[in-house]
């Protein structure tokens, strides 16, 4: 059987009249259904001042609608014998349920409750409480965590004042502490319409029947307004800057991150095959120096994040005790250097590729998984099906694109970003 047939998926998509994509994709050989919905809004759907919002709907969501009990959406799929769950990005939000194939009006009824009928069961009582959730999440998880606050120094200083993509997802703290019902409201009103949704039903369903259901339960949920796209000006660092942090942690830790190219891009890929070279394995070029041969560090990865707007790449690695962080840097800039000098070698870009491709494939066991590639693809691409063409961006990656992306990138200015510990002696 040839690649081509084996991830060439047959589906079927239409639109609603409210605007609403909808997805089939039918395997009956499964015992379950899969339905995953995508909002194409993420925290670069926010502004300054008020950023936040698009997690907090990945927690009021399950909060109860006007038809649907709070807790509701979890007690409904898990009696089932279903599992459920949502995720935000920069870019988009997600909910997604797996369940027995006979339940899949369950999940279609839930989801359409929250889109169509959420405003009534929101209150202030729940924003409350969910507004102290999010923030109790932000401490444990970024302002109490080791290394945890990392990402929102880097992307901030990535990324200019004000660009979509330089606050973090969870949002800062101060602006959610100041969430307003009627904000959260018109956040709502704006992005939680079906012309800004697609929707994926997967698995094992009678197709007429299931757009039946589609049409019973999303049909009469009112469009939205038009949403205009996000000015996201492209960013250049003019020169390289230096954060130190202090943390209440042991090992210091560096990151360097650069502004790359977008998802999908011309060097996307091979941006994605050279962290595989650089750090993916024992045999990859930093860990074997950096960890094996020098043992100056703990830790090392890096590791290409492409989002719709644009892309960034970044290196991280923990030192080992006595070792400082500009010895670390010193080699990492080394080990980017030889490549770029001396080119990659057809055996590490075999390796490389077969390690990407490989977990790819792999990650298609599961049918939550699949769905959720299709509405990646419909959202980045417009086309669910690009599997096989999601794969033969890796399989043209040459060992010439590898080193131009490194030398196109990697050799422009940068965030270095120092986490230090907590004392004195670190000043």
């Amino acid at each position: 059987m040839t690649k081509k047939s084996v991830l060439d998926l047959k589906y079927e998509k239409y639109k609603l009249g409210n605007g609403l994509e909808v997805i089939l994709y039918q395997d009956n050989s499964l015992p379950s259904v899969a339905v995953n919905i995508w909002y194409r809004v993420g925290s670069a759907n926010e502004v300054t001042g008020k950023t936040g919002f698009a997690h907090l709907f990945e927690h009021m969501m399950f909060q109860g609608s006007e038809n649907i009990p709070k807790e509701g959406h979890f007690r409904y799929i898990q009696e089932a014998g279903g599992t459920l769950n949502g995720s935000t990005s920069v870019d988009r939000t997600n909910y997604y349920e797996t369940l027995p194939s006979n339940y899949l009006e369950l999940a279609l009824w839930l989801e359409s409750d929250r889109m169509g009928f959420m405003l009534p069961g929101l209150t202030q009582e729940k924003l409350d409480n969910q507004k102290d959730v999010v923030m109790n999440e932000r401490r444990q998880r970024y302002e109490n965590q080791p290394y945890g606050l990392s990402w929102e120094i880097l992307f901030s200083n990535l990324f200019s004042e004000g660009h979509p993509y330089s606050w973090p997802t969870i949002g800062w703290m101060k602006d959610i502490e100041k969430f307003e019902l009627e904000d959260v409201r018109g956040f709502f009103k704006t992005y939680y319409a079906p012309n800004n949704a697609a929707l994926i039903i997967g698995g094992n369903f009678d197709i007429p029947t299931a757009k039946e259901l589609v049409e019973k339960y999303f049909g009469a949920i009112s469009s939205g307004s038009s949403i205009a796209d996000i000015a996201a000006e492209k960013q250049e660092l003019k020169e390289t800057k230096k954060i130190i942090h202090k943390d209440n942690i042991q090992l210091p830790r560096i990151y360097l991150a650069w502004h790359t190219d977008k998802a999908f891009g011309a060097d996307d890929a091979a941006l994605d095959v050279l962290s595989e070279i650089l750090s993916s394995g024992k045999s990859s070029r930093l860990f074997k120096s950096l960890v094996f041969d020098k043992q100056i560090a703990q830790d090392v990865s890096s590791f290409q994040y492409s989002a719709k707007y644009a892309g960034s790449f970044i290196v991280a690695s923990t030192v080992k005790p006595g070792i400082e962080l500009d010895e670390i840097k010193k080699e990492i800039f080394e080990r980017i250097n030889e490549l770029i000098d001396n080119g990659v070698s057809e055996d590490e870009l075999l390796r490389a590729k077969n390690g990407i491709i490989s977990s790819f494939v792999f990650s298609l066991q599961k049918l939550n998984t699949i769905v959720d590639h299709m509405n990646h693809y419909n959202f980045y691409l417009g086309e669910p099906n690009s599997f096989t063409e999601d794969l033969v961006r890796y399989e043209n990656v040459s060992a010439e694109a590898v080193v131009a992306s490194a030398k196109k990138y990697l050799l422009n200015p940068f965030v270095e970003l120092h986490i230090i510990p907590n004392e004195d002696k670190y000043v």
